[in-house]
C-alpha cells in the first residue's frame, strides 16, 4: 500500500514594526498561518520579534536568530554555509560507531521543520543568510503567494498570468539562493548556467506575454458584448464569502472552500431569478495584504471586471477583528485600476458569527452597509432587491418600433430590456421598454442599420 508522504512542517516568523500594534501583528501572523496551510504546510512554531526596521541582514537579531534555528535544526551561524549531505559511506560510518556506543537503539529524532516563511517580503541576500542560518528553506509572503495562485490557477488565462508572475519573481533571486548558487559554474560555452536559466526565463515571459494578449482579447471582446447590460462585481478581501454570496444569488456551483485564494479565475453568471433586463454578477480575485505587485498587474483583465461593472460589492467579513484594514486594502488595490469610480456598497458577510453588541457598533460605524449572512435566504433576497433597484433607478422608459423585416431583433429586445407593452400598426411592432440609456441607444442603431 502506498504510504503519502509527510506533511511539510513549517515555522512563522513575523517582524513587527513600532507603527504595529499587537492586534494588527498577532492578525498578520494569524493570516500568513492560513496561508501556509492553504499551501499543505503544517505550521509547528513561531518567532516573532520587535525591530525598528526589515533591512538588517538576517533580519532578525542574534537571540531571536539563535531561537529560529533551535526549532530548525540549524547552526544559527550565518557565516557557515548550510551543511553539505553526508555521503552514504559517511552516514554507514557515523550510524556503526553509534550502534557500538549504544546497545540499546534510540527513538527516531522527532521531524524538524523544514520551511522558514517570512511575513515579510524578503530581499536574495535575506533569503540565502535565513537559510544558512536554519538549515531550512525559506520563503517570504510574496512567494508563498505566488506559490498558492500557481496550484490554484484553472483557466488558461489565469495559468499564463501566475506563470508569469511567478518567473518575475524567481528571475532575480536564481543568483544568491542557496538553490541557485550552484548555477555559477561555467559551462564552457561562454554561458554559465545562471546566463542560461536567466535568457531561458527571459524567452518564456516573451513568449507568455504575447500568448496572454491573445487571451486577453478574447475576453476583452467577451466583456465589450457585455457593455451595455447590467453589471454587478463581488469585490473584497479573499476569504470574505463572496463565492458564497455568488453561489446564493445566482444558484451557480461555483467553488467554495474555507481557503484563502480558493477563487483565481473570474465567474459570470446570471441573478436569479432572472430578472429582465438580466443582471450579471461576477466573483472576482480575493485581495490581501501585499498581493504581490505582478500578480496584481497579470490579473488585469480579472480586476477589468471591476473597472468594467456598473456596481461594486465590496464583500467583508464582518466577524473579523481586522476587517477594516482588510476593506482598505480592496479599496487600495482597485484605486491603483482606477476602479474606485465606480459606484459600490458595502457588505457586511457573516454577521451570522457577530453577536448583538458588535453589530450595534458596526452599524453605527456603517449605517448605509448591507448586513447580511450568505447562508441566510432571506438576507440574499433583501440583497438581490437592493441590486435592482440600484439599476432601476437608471433606468428609462422609451418607446421601439421593430419592423415586421427585422423581427430576428425581438430576442435581443427582450434580453436587454423589459418590455411593458407590445402592440401592432402597419410599420411593425410597437414595444414600451424599460431599461438603461445605453441599452435603448444600442437597440436603436441595430434597428436603423441597413
Amino acid at each position: 500500500m502506498e504510504t503519502k508522504p509527510p506533511v511539510p512542517l513549517a515555522v512563522l516568523v513575523g517582524i513587527q514594526m513600532p507603527e504595529v500594534d499587537d492586534i494588527a501583528h498577532a492578525a498578520s501572523l494569524e493570516e500568513l498561518g492560513r496561508l501556509v496551510k492553504t499551501l499543505g504546510y503544517e505550521v509547528v512554531g513561531q518567532v516573532s520579534q520587535k525591530r525598528e526596521g526589515t533591512g538588517a541582514g538576517a533580519l532578525l537579531g542574534s537571540g531571536k536568530l539563535a531561537e529560529l534555528a533551535a526549532l530548525t535544526g540549524g547552526s544559527g551561524e550565518i557565516g557557515s554555509m548550510a551543511p553539505t549531505p553526508k555521503s552514504k559511506a559517511r552516514a554507514r560510518f557515523e550510524g556503526a560507531a553509534g550502534t557500538t556506543a549504544k546497545a540499546a537503539p534510540e527513538a527516531e529524532p522527532a521531524r524538524k521543520p523544514e520551511f522558514v516563511i517570512v511575513d515579510h517580503e524578503l530581499s536574495p541576500s535575506q533569503i540565502r543568510n535565513l537559510e544558512r542560518a536554519t538549515g531550512a528553506e525559506v520563503l517570504d509572503r510574496t512567494g508563498v503567494i505566488v506559490e498558492i495562485f500557481h496550484r490554484h490557477a484553472n483557466t488558461r488565462e489565469a495559468k499564463l498570468q501566475v506563470e508569469m508572475a511567478r518567473l518575475k519573481y524567481v528571475a532575480p533571486r536564481l543568483r544568491e539562493s542557496s538553490g541557485g548558487g550552484g548555477r555559477q559554474q561555467g559551462v564552457g560555452a561562454g554561458e554559465s548556467h545562471l546566463d542560461l536559466d536567466r535568457r531561458k526565463i527571459r524567452d518564456r515571459l516573451a513568449e507568455l506575454k504575447d500568448q496572454l494578449e491573445a487571451v486577453q482579447r478574447d475576453s476583452d471582446n467577451r466583456r465589450s458584448a457585455r457593455r451595455d447590460q447590467l453589471r454587478v462585481a463581488l469585490v473584497g478581501y479573499t476569504n470574505a464569502g463572496k463565492s458564497s454570496l455568488m453561489r446564493a444569488l445566482t444558484g451557480s456551483q461555483v467553488l467554495v472552500e474555507d481557503k484563502l485564494f480558493a477563487t483565481l479565475d473570474t465567474t459570470v453568471r446570471i441573478l436569479q431569478p432572472e430578472t429582465r433586463p438580466r443582471v450579471l454578477v461576477s466573483d472576482t480575485v480575493g485581495f490581501i495584504k501585499q498581493l504581490p505587485h505582478d500578480l496584481v498587474a497579470s490579473f488585469r483583465s480579472t480586476l477589468a471586471e471591476a473597472l468594467e461593472a456598473s456596481l461594486l460589492l465590496f464583500v467583508v467579513d464582518a466577524s473579523d477583528p481586522t476587517y477594516e484594514a482588510q476593506l482598505e486594502v480592496s479599496r487600495s488595490v482597485l484605486r491603483e485600476i482606477g476602479a474606485d469610480a465606480v459606484p459600490a456598497r458595502l457588505v457586511l458577510n457573516k454577521m451570522d458569527r457577530v453577536d448583538a453588541e458588535r453589530r450595534a457598533a458596526l452599524l453605527e460605524k456603517h449605517p448605509d452597509a448591507i448586513m447580511l449572512s450568505a447562508h441566510a435566504p432571506e438576507d440574499v433576497a433583501a440583497l438581490r432587491e437592493t441590486i435592482i433597484g440600484f439599476f432601476e433607478a437608471s433606468m428609462v422608459e422609451d418607446v421601439l418600433v421593430l419592423p415586421y423585416a427585422k423581427q430576428g431583433l425581438i430576442g435581443e429586445v427582450y434580453e436587454s430590456t423589459r418590455v411593458l407593452s407590445e402592440d401592432y400598426d402597419e410599420t411593425g411592432r410597437v414595444l414600451q421598454v424599460r431599461g438603461l440609456p445605453g441599452a435603448i441607444a444600442r437597440l436603436r442603431r441595430s434597428l436603423a442599420a441597413g
